[in-house]
């Protein structure tokens, strides 16, 4: 099946109000053109230098979204057009990513993003660190920023029970959270595997690479 006949029948299967993230990474430029020529827009990169590539060889009117986890000292090369960077799990980040907003002169969009899955690897701020970083006052005086919601992965299993509880929890955050911080409107949270049960429990926002774009190759 085609890149577009993909696209269409995973966009078919999505509520109006759930931002479809096509999940571009390892791929090439020639995949991601077909899926923009099928209509997509927005598109999500986990590593800077290929991002910054991509972005300088399509077209312009992509919004690149950073979905990996992003290491502080290469935040500039992607400062002046990224359009939203979804990872966002600690305080020095965040000043960072003001600092290269301030000097392109612009406010960059972020996602802080929050640990629940049960494993390890998985990056990201607890519920009582996040409470305690948006209260503080070097948080507050951020002014290059602007943080539209939050994200979150869930445990990697089959056991849909547990990635519904997941999603949920942070759906709750979310919503506890709309309160402190003006501006939160995305909840991000669903891949290709779980997207619908993320969906259900109130996302808004969707990662969907290999059911897109075929099996990656890490090669």
């Amino acid at each position: 099946m085609s890149i577009e006949k993909k696209l269409t029948k995973i966009k078919k299967t999505l509520p109006e109000h759930v931002t479809l993230v096509a999940v571009s990474k390892t791929k090439p430029n020639s995949d991601l053109q077909e899926a923009y020529d099928a209509g997509q827009r927005v598109f999500g990169e986990n590593k800077v230098q290929e991002m910054t590539r991509k972005w300088e060889e399509l077209p312009k009117d992509i919004q690149w979204h950073m979905i990996g986890h992003v290491q502080r000292n290469k935040v500039k090369y992607m400062a002046s057009f990224v359009s939203l960077i979804h990872g966002v799990d600690s305080l020095k980040l965040l000043k960072e990513i003001n600092k290269q907003g301030k000097k392109n002169d612009r406010k960059i969009s972020c996602l802080l993003q929050v640990h629940i899955a049960e494993e390890e690897t998985k990056f990201g701020f607890d519920e009582n660190e996040l409470v305690e970083m948006i209260q503080d006052q070097a948080f507050l005086e951020l002014k290059n920023i602007e943080v539209q919601g939050l994200m979150g992965m869930a445990t990697f299993t089959d056991d849909k029970n547990q990635v519904k509880k997941e999603f949920n929890t942070l759906h709750n955050l979310f919503q506890k959270l709309k309160s402190n911080l003006d501006g939160l409107k995305i909840l991000s949270m669903g891949m290709s595997g779980d997207y619908q049960i993320a969906i259900a429990e109130g996302s808004n926002m969707v990662r969907i690479g290999s059911s897109i774009f075929g099996a990656r190759n890490y090669s």
